[in-house]
């Protein structure tokens, strides 16, 4: 029996931790199998800009030149295209670029469920990394209808930014898109 959900219930489950826990899960498990990423997402200040990239898909190809437009992972609708900051969960500007503050209690959560693991990551930074629980349900979701599009675009930009540090793709968010990282604190991009 397959779950299907009209659009008052997705977007209440957006606003839910849960959607972004389930995201960030999607997120971490597709970073974790890139070997050019040394099977983990390697501190907050990647996982944020990474996030960002996967929230807001139309801006991925302009950051990230490995990707293209018309990626079929990144199951871009001509509305995505057309207006690329009308996001279903917009982040704020803060001092290293896109960020929510939710980050610390996704992760938690996410650790404390056994679905995510602390490993040593560079000196000073938080690294993740999906237990077998947490590669299991992802793998599970990424066949459901409505996360197979997540999975699909957490699996491109993953493979597009291996080999990538946090700060070399913060630095090309501002170069790219500098025009949209040009406000103050605290306000939402959109």
């Amino acid at each position: 029996m397959s779950i299907t959900y009209d659009d008052l219930e997705l977007a209440l489950l957006r606003d839910d931790l849960a959607y972004h826990q389930a995201r960030v899960l999607l997120l971490v498990n597709a970073v974790s199998k890139e070997p050019g990423h040394a099977r983990k997402l390697d501190g907050l200040t990647k996982l944020a800009k990474l996030d960002f990239l996967l929230r807001y898909p139309a801006l991925a190809p302009i950051v990230l030149e490995q990707l293209s437009e018309s990626d079929p992972r990144l199951n871009l609708s001509p509305e995505e295209i057309e207006a690329p900051t009308e996001v279903e969960a917009p982040m704020v500007r803060y001092k290293y670029g896109p960020w929510d503050d939710r980050y610390y209690a996704i992760i938690g959560a996410l650790v404390g469920r056994g679905l995510l693991r602390y490993t040593k990551g560079r000196k000073g930074s938080v690294a993740l990394a999906t237990t077998k629980e947490g590669r299991r349900l992802a793998e599970d979701m990424g066949k459901v209808r409505d996360w197979k599009a997540l999975a699909e675009r957490s699996e491109a930009i993953a493979s597009a930014s291996s080999g990538m540090t946090g700060n070399a793709i913060k630095d090309l968010v501002y170069e790219k898109l500098e025009t949209l990282m040009d406000r103050p604190h605290r306000q939402v991009i959109q």
